[in-house]
């Protein structure tokens, strides 16, 4: 073959070579659904405000909480399947005008411990002899303001505005209140999520525990304990590397690398430290993790418990008694846990549930799909389902510099449980 008709066939082969097929529908390749797992139901759905956290009460009520900006409220109950309505009634939710003051030109949020500033996470314990059906309210104490520009900021605490409360679901009013010295909840402390064990001989008051996650951007994360008899609160793991965010860690979303982009502010990434926690159903056992990492732990929660009074060896005993689950295949967000010890944790990178099983030592898949777009807050409810709310997070105005980039509505799904999982109750 002569050499004009060897380079004419070269090109003619290496052209072929390079056809790409830009439509996959007819691929004979193997692709990713995108999901598996059991069938997801669309449960609810939000067309006004975008949700943080829920929980589902033994008869089916349905509350749901907002943290503050310009929201009308930032607790509510669901009326129907596309409306919620202030909890439990408008005028425990403060006013956008009420939510913050300055001192010397320093932002501060308000120290009111009766109304409701900014509430992250919801909790419902059973009935018992000492308690009605509660619903438990974490108030952060700290809203978002927006201020010149679009920046927004976040105040610091003042002593009386981050809260904890307790309504019964009998008669919806508020019958517990709890606040927290400045020693125990700092100025940048940040409220994230909460976990109950109502057994008489968890403390020495004989009313329970509360377990509080400090996820605070800021850096000081850790545990905040209180005794529900006396009212006392305590820390621990203060800053401890298992509670501390992973520098620099850059998660990818629906397939994108995300950085951080706040008006005001350089591109960083997620600075939020201990974020999931889950007790196991016999209460001796506390699964925690920050959001940036990809590791899950745990502590005997007999190490927690313990008052600084009562062991100046406290926080070391504690620190010496953290355990490393290992990797599990991705950053986490809230946690929740069934009656047969499965750790369930929301993976935002993934659109996913997975599962942590203390049996067989390994992060399962439980539950993917395209519409899980940021799971943020769990709840068992009493029928076997596991209820989450699905808020578009990555895409909100705060995160990208001021543009919204969420589309109503949102919503919450739910799954059916496997192997007849049920909520635990033997806490209470």
């Amino acid at each position: 073959m002569r050499p004009s008709l060897l380079t004419a066939f070269a090109l003619a082969t290496s052209a072929v070579a390079q056809v790409t097929y830009q439509n996959s529908t007819g691929t004979i390749l193997r692709t990713d659904s995108g999901s598996y797992g059991p069938e997801v139901e669309e449960y609810h759905y939000y067309y006004e405000q975008w949700p943080i956290g829920l929980t589902i009460s033994s008869t089916g009520r349905f509350f749901v909480s907002y943290t503050r900006g310009n929201y009308a409220f930032t607790l509510g109950e669901a009326v129907n399947k596309t409306a919620e309505v202030p909890y439990p009634s408008a005028d425990l939710n403060l006013p956008v005008s009420a939510l913050n003051t300055s001192w010397n030109g320093i932002q501060f949020s308000s120290g009111n411990s009766t109304g409701l500033i900014s509430v992250q996470a919801l909790y419902i314990t059973p009935e018992n002899a000492r308690r009605p059906e509660t619903l438990w309210v974490v108030d952060t104490g700290r809203p978002t303001i927006t201020g010149e520009g679009g920046a927004p900021t976040m105040p610091y605490a003042q002593p009386g505005g981050p809260k904890i409360l307790g309504i019964s679901l009998t008669n919806d009013t508020v019958y517990a209140t709890y606040t927290f010295p400045a020693s125990v909840h700092f100025p940048d402390s940040y409220m994230n999520d909460i976990r109950f064990d109502l057994r008489e001989n968890m403390t020495a008051s004989g009313h329970g525990i509360a377990y509080i996650v400090d996820s605070s951007d800021e850096g000081r994360p850790g545990f905040i304990m209180l005794d529900l008899g006396t009212g006392e609160s305590w820390r621990r793991l203060t800053q401890h590397p298992s509670t501390l965010r992973v520098d620099r860690d850059v998660p990818s979303y629906q397939g994108h690398p995300f950085y951080q982009r706040t008006i005001g502010l350089p591109i960083q990434t997620l600075r939020e430290g201990l974020d999931g926690l889950q007790l196991s159903p016999d209460g001796k056992t506390m699964y925690y993790s920050p959001l940036t990492s990809n590791y899950l732990y745990s502590i005997p929660t007999a190490y927690l418990r313990t008052t600084p009074a009562s062991d100046p060896l406290a926080e070391i005993s504690a620190a010496n008694h953290v355990e490393n689950h290992g990797q599990r295949g991705g950053n986490a967000n809230g946690f929740e846990g069934d009656n047969n010890g499965l750790i369930y944790q929301c993976m935002p990178e993934h659109n996913a549930i997975y599962v942590y099983n203390p049996h067989t030592l390994l992060t399962e898949p439980f539950v993917r799909d395209p519409r899980i777009i940021w799971p943020d807050g769990a709840s068992i409810g009493a029928d076997g389902y596991l209820y989450m709310n699905i808020n578009q997070l990555p895409y909100q105005a705060t995160w990208n510099y001021g543009k919204d980039g969420r589309t109503f509505p949102g919503a919450v799904l739910r799954v059916k449980l496997p192997n007849g999982g049920k909520k635990i109750t033997t806490l209470g």
